[in-house]
């Protein structure tokens, strides 16, 4: 079983930026489809922005115009940039992926990370 390990959380003012990112353990693997979403405290998670194969991204409308969902030229990372965060972007963000690819070979599964935490203040 194989997790996703995201990093660049962190404690930012209102109007700042993150970058967020996603990798598999030693950079093993590489990415096809791949998506982020967020958990605020007592809600439901849910999907943020996804990007496809393609390397054609879609975004929920609460972050279109301030966020940026993209892939490392090597297909090893995923990356969120997140500008212009609001108090309501605070949640823990996931990453996920339904394929990775080591060797040439595509392995599809549900795969999720463990979360990093974004808290911005006001």
């Amino acid at each position: 079983q194989v997790r996703l390990v995201e990093s660049g959380g962190g404690l930012v003012q209102a109007g700042g930026s993150l970058r967020l990112s996603c990798t598999t353990p030693g950079n093993i693997f590489t990415f096809n489809a791949a998506g982020w979403y967020r958990q605020a405290p007592g809600k439901q998670r849910e999907l943020v922005a996804e990007i496809d194969s393609g390397g054609i991204p879609t975004y929920a409308d609460s972050v279109k115009g301030r966020f940026t969902i993209s892939r490392d030229d090597a297909g090893s990372a995923v990356y969120l940039q997140m500008n212009s965060l609001k108090p309501e972007d605070t949640a823990v963000y996931y990453c996920h992926a339904d394929s990775l690819v080591v060797l040439d070979e595509a392995y599809e599964d549900d795969y999720w990370g463990q979360g990093t935490q974004v808290i911005v203040s006001s």
